[in-house]
């Protein structure tokens, strides 16, 4: 059994569940270990080497199955740290070099490619900040600690980052979208804006989308998908349908699984109004939106006793209708607006460094046409000097 695995039934399942989607608790079950996925932390290649050396010691995996999230988070299981074997201390040792080693290339690497412009340390000492670089030849109790506290720290912030993003693609279509029509003249700008609000309207033009989460939207699923009578409809055998691992879970890949159904209502690929980026961001309202309203306990995780729970209420027997992205703009007129400067001043500051290197440029090709009119005189100098000597000498 996987540390990944441990920590979701522990609570902790917002450190792993990224690592390992298809994440299965401690049972009596066996089954073959899920396919791991990015977490797209920069250090996502040592958390997981430190994982899996550390599932290797008898003495962590038992203190692991008895500590529980808020111990872990006070910093309670690093200590256990101290009683691995030291076949298992030495390898974390070295991993703890190589990642080091790696930190302090990188680091380079990118000192140089600004050259001599400054350096923000504090931006790069920040990635140091899930371990003790101070330390860099073992690993110790407050690696352990700075790792834990720092993967659960950047992937609780993973969907907000990826709602940023999405802002950013958004605003950035629509700059772009405003600056070519700054291109056209009058009749291609109209021509350009009835193509727009065309698009809009197509798009926006699908049928009815079940709340996500709602009895609705899963009976749909259970007569589309699963291909039953939706009379015969039944929330118990509905979850161990989509259970697709067994372990008595929705995670969030199986939740997000669900609206697939919904989701080819609003978004055809082969649809030139229909945008898979915002499908995307689209998937992850549903699904962070079935959590919120379900997931009780908070560890990311639909437990079937959650579910069948869920099920009972109002809300999952009379919902409100669901407003999809194009009744919910990414961004405000104010944020646009900030999003536009903050572009023109990129601009400028591009045009300002081009101008100064443009200036540099000259000046050196001033300084080199100075070096070879000064060669050249020289070389006259020399000729004339030798011309003489050699009239001299036949005299």
């Amino acid at each position: 059994m996987s540390w990944s695995r441990v920590l979701q039934t522990r609570c902790l399942l917002l450190l792993v569940h990224l690592l390992c989607f298809e994440g299965v608790p401690i049972s009596d079950k066996t089954s073959e270990p899920p396919q791991s996925v990015d977490t797209g932390l920069h250090y996502d290649r040592y958390l997981r080497e430190v994982i899996d050396f550390l599932e290797k010691d008898q003495h962590f995996r038992e203190k692991l199955h008895n500590t529980d999230m808020e111990d872990i988070k006070m910093g309670k299981l690093a200590k256990e740290l101290d009683f691995v074997s030291h076949h298992v201390r030495t390898q974390l040792d070295e991993l703890k070099r190589q990642e080091v080693s790696r930190l302090r290339t990188l680091i380079k690497a990118k000192q140089d490619i600004e050259g001599g412009n400054a350096v923000d340390h504090q931006a790069l000492l920040k990635q140091f900040e899930y371990l003790n670089h101070m330390n860099p030849h073992t690993f110790e109790v407050e690696d352990l600690d700075r790792l834990i506290k720092s993967a659960t720290s950047d992937l609780e912030n993973y969907d907000k980052e990826r709602h940023e993003e999405f802002k950013k693609y958004e605003m950035t279509k629509e700059h772009e979208r405003r600056e070519h029509l700054k291109t056209l003249d009058d009749e291609g700008r109209k021509k350009e804006e009835e193509h727009y609000e065309e698009m809009k309207k197509k798009h926006a033009d699908h049928p009815k989308v079940n709340h996500p989460g709602s009895q609705n939207q899963f009976k749909e699923v259970w007569e589309e998908a699963d291909g039953l009578d939706p009379e015969d409809f039944d929330p118990k055998t509905f979850f161990n349908l989509h259970d697709s691992n067994g372990d008595g879970f929705f995670d969030e890949q199986e939740l997000e699984a669900l609206f697939t159904k919904e989701l080819e209502k609003i978004y055809d690929p082969t649809n030139e109004e229909d945008d898979m980026v915002e499908m995307e961001e689209e998937r992850l309202r549903m699904r962070e939106h079935v959590m919120n309203e379900v997931d009780t306990n908070k560890d990311r995780l639909v437990s079937l006793e959650e579910f069948l729970v869920a099920t009972k209420k109002k809300e999952f027997l009379e919902p409100d209708s669901w407003e999809t992205l194009e009744q919910n703009q990414a961004y405000t007129d104010e944020e646009m607006l900030e999003f536009e400067e903050h572009l023109a001043q990129q601009e400028e500051d591009l045009n300002q460094r081009a101008s100064d290197l443009q200036k540099q440029r000259d000046e050196l090709e001033r300084q080199q046409e100075q070096l070879n009119a000064q060669k050249v005189e020289l070389q006259q100098v020399l000729w004339e000097v030798v011309g003489k000597h050699h009239i001299f000498t036949v005299m």
